[in-house]
């Protein structure tokens, strides 16, 4: 989708199921020149620094759910809300919309910058789940069978993947998709090409779902 502003990065989100390869493909659109940024990293932003965030969550959970140096401690939030749908919905409902602020601060300082790049991408596990997609110019959608994905896994398997929108869903709703079932190789050469598609729609004029 073009944009109204020329110096607004057209603005990409990365989906897809838990294993699928989206922080391999955040690294490789990042390895050629979009810059990038994760929900994880701003969740991560959030915990470290935001005192208003970690007395939500006292007041919620009680303090031990900080660590040493007094802030919350992810693995212990997520011991008090996974498996809980309504602690999950609760902490969900305080972040999420701090994440898209807080993303939103960060592209418009991209655009601010004096030579801003032509493509901003971040990773969005529950893209479509919280009706984010509306907030970007295009959707990159990564899938893998599921056997391969609980090969790649780095967290016990839980309830998570049951609250995902179907796949196919995702993919009929995206504008890229990618089946990551090769190598790292395979995976940048697409997106090589990918960026070459996405720099040409940001150098076209016109309105934008992102602005």
């Amino acid at each position: 989708m073009p944009r109204p502003d020329t110096h607004r990065p057209i603005a990409v989100a990365i989906t897809g199921g838990i294993g699928a390869g989206k922080s391999t493909a955040l690294a490789a659109f990042r390895a050629h020149g979009a810059a990038t940024v994760s929900s994880d990293e701003i969740v991560h932003h959030l915990l470290a620094a935001d005192d208003a965030v970690r007395e939500a969550l006292v007041d919620r959970f009680g303090s031990d759910v900080l660590n040493d140096d007094g802030r919350p401690d992810r693995a212990a939030i997520g011991r008090r809300v996974f498996g809980d749908p309504e602690e999950l919905a609760w902490l969900e409902s305080l972040l999420h919309p701090l994440v898209s602020a807080e993303y939103l601060r960060w592209r418009e300082q991209l655009a601010g910058l004096p030579e801003p790049p032509d493509v901003c991408v971040t990773e969005v596990p529950l893209l479509y789940e919280v009706g984010a997609e509306e907030r970007f110019d295009a959707v990159v959608v990564i899938t893998a069978p599921r056997q391969l994905r609980e090969q790649r896994r780095r967290v016990p398997r839980d309830d998570r993947d049951d609250r995902l929108l179907p796949e196919r869903e995702k993919v009929r709703r995206a504008d890229f998709h990618y089946v990551n079932t090769g190598t790292y190789e395979d995976l940048d050469a697409w997106v090589v090409d990918t960026m070459a598609e996405l720099r040409r729609r940001a150098s076209e004029p016109g309105p934008s779902a992102a602005s």
